[in-house]
């Protein structure tokens, strides 16, 4: 079944489900998108909301990364199957993209000296409230937040990759499980070549 995975030439969100795709093995068209010539009218109009990303796969769209990433976990075995397992996990990707809605500000401000004020803030407080409680989180479940490989860890991964091609610094590096971790996805098979090889748009 053909499988197109549609996004902005930007390492965000997107980057997980592309994880997930990777290790799985799986074959999909990697459709990238220049955010220096967006808005495309006539893209921006064939969306369903006029966003990306999308997810093509026989015939059938979905938008909404949260959704898709959820979506390809569940076909690659990366999501558990009970409920409150799933929920649980929900619940981490959510304060995940919670933590990623600091770094945008940072990403889009062209003035310098409030571009530092932000980065200032993002890795003395943002960084510190999230990273502690989620080294907690794999601490308490032996090194992965399902016990075992799941969708949030690559997400995890996607955000610690987002800020450190952004803000070029290694968030993770202070938190040992948390770092235990982005290493080991880092060398997953099908991953640590994608990574080797993609390219990525910085706006500093």
């Amino acid at each position: 079944m053909a499988k197109k995975y549609l996004c902005f030439d930007l390492n965000a969100l997107a980057e997980p489900t592309k994880y997930m795709l990777h290790y799985a093995g799986q074959q999909f068209e990697d459709v990238q998108y220049e955010l220096k010539k967006w808005p495309i009218q006539s893209v921006k109009d064939w969306l369903p909301y006029g966003q990306f990303p999308l997810y093509e796969e026989g015939g059938k769209t979905l938008n909404q990364s949260f959704a898709i990433a959820r979506y390809i976990a569940s076909q690659t075995n990366l999501l558990p199957t009970d409920a409150w397992e799933q929920a649980e996990l929900d619940a981490v990707v959510g304060n995940l993209y919670d933590f990623w809605s600091k770094i945008p500000p940072f990403i889009r401000e062209k003035d310098l000296a409030k571009r530092e004020i932000i980065k200032r803030e993002i890795l003395e407080s943002h960084v510190n409230f999230y990273f502690s409680r989620l080294e907690k989180e794999l601490l308490k479940n032996g090194g992965h937040f399902a016990k075992k490989l799941s969708w949030a860890d690559f997400v995890l991964l996607g955000l610690v990759e987002g800020v450190r091609i952004f803000i070029g610094v290694e968030i993770q590096k202070p938190y040992p499980n948390v770092n235990k971790l982005v290493d080991e996805l880092r060398e997953l098979p099908g991953v640590k070549e994608y990574l080797a090889k993609r390219t990525h748009l910085s706006f500093l």
